[in-house]
């Protein structure tokens, strides 16, 4: 199978994924703006979701120009991939639903770190199929913005039994991070 096809799949999940969350934006049942700020959290968690689901599908367009070949190894990962992306809309209902406590917090981290390790699987098996030398090699080079993340992430999910609204800003520091799309692609690909 060739990449397009690969790529095609992947944007309309994503965009399913985004339609998903959407949806669980409910209108108030009052016409006063006062009737809004009972659904701020959910707003919120809604508006950093989004912009998540956006740096992945920003960041997988741009790996995938990298990419020269398909295989099944690569595959499995794109669904791992997006197996765990599928889960943000729940995850995110939960947390904005239960104005950011401690389990909903942590697991909205265990989905985010599952996303990030299921991305970086994807980007080894890419750089073992293409090889070391290859654009994807030489664009991801050490990954110290994707190891950062993971690390982030991983000390997230304590911290959210202890002080969740620490762990909201360490996604919230993990998603500007990211927020600027990877140039080292753009330059290797330049």
């Amino acid at each position: 199978m060739g990449k397009g096809r690969l790529e095609a799949f992947s944007d309309g999940v994503i965009a399913v994924i985004i339609t998903i969350m959407v949806l669980e934006l409910k209108a108030p049942h009052g016409a006063t703006l006062d009737e809004l700020l009972p659904l701020l959290p959910t707003f919120l968690t809604y508006v950093l979701s989004f912009i998540y689901v956006g740096i992945y599908w920003v960041n997988h367009h741009h790996f995938f120009h990298a990419v020269h070949k398909v295989s099944g190894g690569l595959l499995w990962a794109n669904l791992h991939l997006l197996f765990w992306l599928s889960l943000i809309p729940f995850t995110t209902a939960w947390m904005g639903e239960n104005h950011f406590t401690t389990w909903p917090v942590a697991i909205y981290g265990v989905n985010l770190l599952a996303s990030a390790v299921a991305y970086t699987i994807a980007a080894r098996i890419a750089v073992q199929l293409e090889g070391p030398n290859s654009e994807i090699a030489r664009a991801l080079g050490r990954d110290k913005k994707g190891n950062i993340s993971l690390a982030l992430y991983t000390i997230s999910i304590p911290i959210a039994f202890y002080a969740p609204m620490v762990s909201c800003a360490i996604f919230v520091l993990v998603a500007m991070i990211w927020f600027v799309p990877d140039k080292r692609i753009e330059r290797v690909l330049g």
